[in-house]
């Protein structure tokens, strides 16, 4: 199968630390190539793959200051993307709203994972484009109003067998948060968390320049180097220890977390999640084997007692049997073979009413 994957081009594939699409979107295009498809990655010019890569800029958008508009960019891929169309019999975009208006301007076909949420904006683009086939990452996800042409939830999944196993904590017992410093992420909630318990906390993450504010007033002035700690922007190896050496994940967020991969990274390492119930949290984490799902703050600190009962070999084999590679692959071949099967009954009633005519 000739497939293409269009990947955002604000990290390189894969991240060389945050980044969950473009880790998602470097595994599955990996993982079809092995498989003996013919993979075309459109994505930033350093990116590392096993396909065929074609880019319109040299690096990750994020590390080139020079770079001001971003949409120009993503415009310029969009065009090659489907200038060239005929060459694939699928096309996989990665890029939420972006692509919706090149799609049915080409007889190849898209399927769209969406990776975000929608806005009052971005709903009237997908309304438009509703009957383009869709891929959520969690039921949580979806928005019945906007009425999409939903075709499976794939779970995100990750390569189990490049996170290093914890059978217990490390050092002196802490407790860890990964991701973002963003209101949405919840680190002053996992703040908040860990002085409540007078627990340790050691974060990891980045700060994006549009939550610098943020950081700066709500965060950096708790951050006192002993009880609470903050390690920066961690790559893949770094998160493996801090995650997997802590008692437990914090994920106290404030959104509708489309699927927040941090939790499986966190199980994969052997470490429970503690998570506020919100968006897909009650879906990826298996609430009183693998972590525990939140309704507030108060209810997080409580948890904390209770994970010691909890099995780091379960949530291991949870990530294992749930998010793997191999399953999110084999879900996707699926679609694609469904969607094609489709394209090709389409055309082929199309002719048989011709040939009637």
């Amino acid at each position: 199968m000739r497939i293409a994957q269009i990947a955002p081009l604000w990290e390189r594939v894969p991240p060389p630390a945050y980044g969950g699409i473009e880790l998602v979107v470097g595994l599955l295009t990996d993982e079809l190539v092995r498989r003996g498809h013919e993979v075309t990655l459109f994505a930033s010019g350093d990116s590392l793959t096993s396909a065929k890569l074609i880019s319109v800029h040299p690096c990750a958008l994020r590390l080139d200051a020079t770079v001001k508009e971003y949409s120009i960019y993503e415009l310029l891929q969009l065009a090659l993307v489907y200038e060239r169309a005929e060459e694939f019999d699928i096309i996989h975009s990665h890029m939420g709203h972006s692509p919706l208006a090149y799609t049915n301007l080409v007889k190849t076909p898209t399927v769209h994972t969406l990776h975000g949420i929608f806005t009052r904006d971005n709903e009237k683009i997908f309304k438009y484009a509703r009957k383009q086939p869709y891929i959520s990452i969690s039921d949580a996800q979806r928005e019945p109003r906007v009425g999409l042409n939903y075709v499976d939830t794939i779970y995100n999944g990750i390569d189990v067998t490049s996170y290093k196993f914890f059978p217990e904590p490390i050092d002196e017992p802490y407790l860890a948060f990964l991701g973002r410093m963003s209101p949405e992420k919840g680190p002053h909630l996992a703040i908040e968390i860990a002085k409540k318990a007078g627990w340790r906390l050691k974060m990891g993450g980045k700060v994006d320049m549009v939550d610098v504010k943020f950081f700066e007033q709500e965060i950096q002035p708790l951050i006192d180097g002993d009880q609470i700690q903050y390690l920066g922007e961690a790559n893949h190896a770094e998160k493996n220890v801090l995650v997997g050496g802590a008692v437990a994940t914090l994920f106290p967020i404030t959104w509708r977390e489309p699927f927040g991969l941090v939790m499986v990274e966190s199980m994969a390492s052997g470490t429970p999640v503690i998570a506020m119930r919100m968006g897909s949290t009650a879906e990826v984490i298996a609430d009183g084997k693998t972590g525990f799902v939140c309704n507030n703050t108060r209810d997080c600190v409580s948890a904390i007692d209770k994970v010691a009962q909890l099995n780091r070999y379960a949530c291991r084999r949870y990530v294992e049997n749930h998010f793997s590679v191999k399953q999110m692959t084999d879900a996707y071949e699926a679609v694609y073979k469904q969607i094609l099967k489709e394209k090709f009954a389409k055309k082929n009633g199309y002719l048989r009413s011709t040939l009637l005519t």
